[in-house]
């Protein structure tokens, strides 16, 4: 037998560069390479200062900053994604090897390679399997609510750099009693170096470029500086502290950054390790992909392209795994990043590449140049980078809105600021699909009658409409499955339990898509009371697929009424009464 033959095609949907490669120009090379020097001058910093975050040697920031750019250029789907190091999944890595207790440098760096590892080996599989329809059950206002949380806590966590003191705890409340505790211990210089750096990199994102604009540099070049602000502050505070000798004041500095490529690394094998991290690699993955996509998708909407959220599984897989074998940790898509760079044009992910080069560059040769780097600048870059995503407005957006959305925003919030980041994150998830579940086990059923003149149905409770004492009609607006058909069966009850002169109920199905297994024993169970009352039962509006499945059982067969196609067609033939008006 002929083996199938192979084409370029075949590999099109876990190769999303074989799509754009082939249309690769000169004009989007320079392009890419415009946007790839922006983000690279951004990165820098940023990723020194994530790897601060996640208490981890500076140089791995720089390691994670490499390959995984590379490999999301060869299996991710957006054009304008910047993957890397960002500010809430170096907390969580912080957390996750924070509760292993270690001790020895080695050793947590192969537990953060290996949690890269472990996140990516989950992102991979759920990719293969088509499963990115499961970040879904992560609603957006308790992400909304994470990410603010956690904004907040990383910023307080990183008190202790701007302050030069000794601070502890993964909670907030734990960090503002540290902070207190050690107040004595501040070391006045960095505290000022912090406290410049921090207002420095504010003025930056907000009046650099205006400032250059007017000075009549074009909007391009002065977008780069004002981009490259960071690391005016990396410069300026790096040379203070050397030509001062600020670190024999007190003021803690990087350090030593090994020159050179990043080496290649293997993650833990142990299945203690691993059992320890697999639930925070898990959370990991799954507020990494939410986060990732969103931005994603966002960028792409902007240029009408399209994301393929399955394969950005495989995209943040590969690059998570190809972190692992390069001395890094885990990683993701960044929004700032992100933006900076479709901003600075970038038209296909061969930008990342681009970067990942221009990352390698600079372990070659400039980390000596980073020796005297000031933590408290590093920390400045991290606070004035998370505070744009703290956002508490979403707690009055839900509370007017929904008290049970609002309910869990703050849940979500309390619990990560009070207990810590998993917990916040754990509860957030938890309480996705619980309200998922509680939202739909209530589903909304409403009575409704003939609005006059007309072949509508609507609401007796909202409009005018008329009705038969004979007949009463409930329209279902949610599919009905296990957690909610005990509820319509009692609805029905209730409502027809002491309606003498009913003899015909009518279940109007538009909005209904699916009936489970639990749900038709149900409409069984509801057949057989109701015919005991002497009360026919009656479906309208079926849809097909509901239909092809209940043809596939004894339901219908043992329907006491008719199946109608519209509720007017089975209003006309049960009505047999003058018509009683309802307003």
């Amino acid at each position: 037998m002929q083996m199938p033959r192979l084409t370029a095609s075949s590999f099109t949907r876990y190769l999303p560069i074989l799509t754009w490669a082939k249309d690769y120009n000169r004009d989007t090379a320079t392009s890419d390479l415009v946007a790839a020097v922006i983000v690279t001058i951004m990165l820098i910093p940023q990723s020194l200062a994530y790897a601060l975050l996640a208490g981890l040697p500076a140089e791995m920031g720089l390691y994670a900053s490499i390959l995984p750019l590379i490999a999301y250029a060869i299996f991710g789907t957006s054009r304008a994604l910047a993957v890397g190091p960002v500010a809430v999944v170096s907390l969580m890595t912080a957390a996750a090897i924070g509760n292993l207790g270690l001790s020895d440098p080695v050793q947590i760096a192969i537990a953060a390679g290996t949690l890269a590892f472990i996140s990516g080996v989950i992102l991979l599989v759920l990719g293969v399997l088509r499963l990115g329809f499961l970040a879904n059950f992560l609603s957006h206002p308790v992400i909304a609510g994470f990410i603010t949380a956690s904004g907040v806590l990383i910023a307080a966590s990183q008190l202790k750099h701007i302050f030069g003191i000794d601070m502890h705890g993964h909670t907030l409340i734990g960090l503002v009693e540290t902070l207190f505790e050690h107040q004595s211990e501040t070391n006045v210089i960095t505290l000022f170096i912090g406290v410049f750096a921090v207002a420095f990199l504010f003025w930056v994102r907000k009046g650099l470029k205006p400032l250059l604009l007017n000075m009549g540099l074009k909007p391009r070049m002065a977008d780069i500086l004002a981009k490259a602000g960071p690391v005016g502050a990396v410069i300026v505070t790096t040379l203070a502290t050397f030509l001062f000798g600020l670190n024999d004041k007190g003021v803690k500095i990087v350090g030593e950054v090994p020159m050179g490529l990043p080496p290649l690394t293997m993650p833990s094998l142990s299945p203690d390790l691993w059992s320890q991290l697999f639930i925070s690699g898990l959370l990991i993955s799954i507020i990494g992909f939410v986060e990732s996509v969103s931005v994603a998708q966002t960028l792409a909407a902007k240029r009408r392209q399209r994301i393929d959220p399955d394969q950005e599984l495989i995209g943040l897989g590969a690059s998570n795994i190809s972190t692992a074998m390069s001395g890094g940790f885990p990683v993701t898509g960044g929004f700032s990043r992100s933006v900076v760079n479709f901003d600075a044009g970038a038209e296909t992910p061969a930008a990342g590449a681009y970067t990942a080069v221009g990352i390698a560059i600079a372990t070659l040769l400039l980390t000596p140049l980073l020796y005297f780097l000031p933590k408290a600048t590093l920390a400045a870059t991290i606070i004035v980078a998370v505070l744009s995503l703290v956002d508490f407005s979403i707690l009055g957006k839900a509370w007017r809105y929904s008290k049970v959305d609002f309910a869990a925003v703050a849940a979500t919030i309390f619990l990560t600021l009070g207990i810590g980041v998993e917990a916040g994150v754990s509860a957030g998830v938890i309480l996705s699909i619980g309200l998922h579940l509680y939202k739909t086990s209530r589903p909304h059923v409403a009575e409704v009658g003939l609005v006059p003149g007309t072949q509508h149905f609507r609401n007796i409770h909202r409009h005018q409409v008329d009705t038969q004492d004979e007949i009463v009609t409930l329209r279902v607006d949610e599919s009905l499955y296990f957690a909610n058909a005990r509820f319509l069966e009692d609805y029905v009850l209730n409502r027809v339990a002491c309606d003498q002169p009913l003899k015909h109920v009518i279940l109007m199905f538009p909005a209904v898509n699916e009936v489970d297994m639990s749900a038709l024993e149900t409409l069984e169970e509801l057949n057989r009371r109701l015919e005991e009352m002497g009360i026919k039962l009656h479906l309208s509006e079926v849809k097909g697929p509901v239909m092809d499945r209940l043809k596939r059982s004894h339901f219908l067969d043992e329907l006491t009424g008719e199946v109608f196609l519209s509720q007017y067609d089975a209003w006309q033939k049960l009505k047999s009464q003058p018509l009683r008006a309802v307003s």
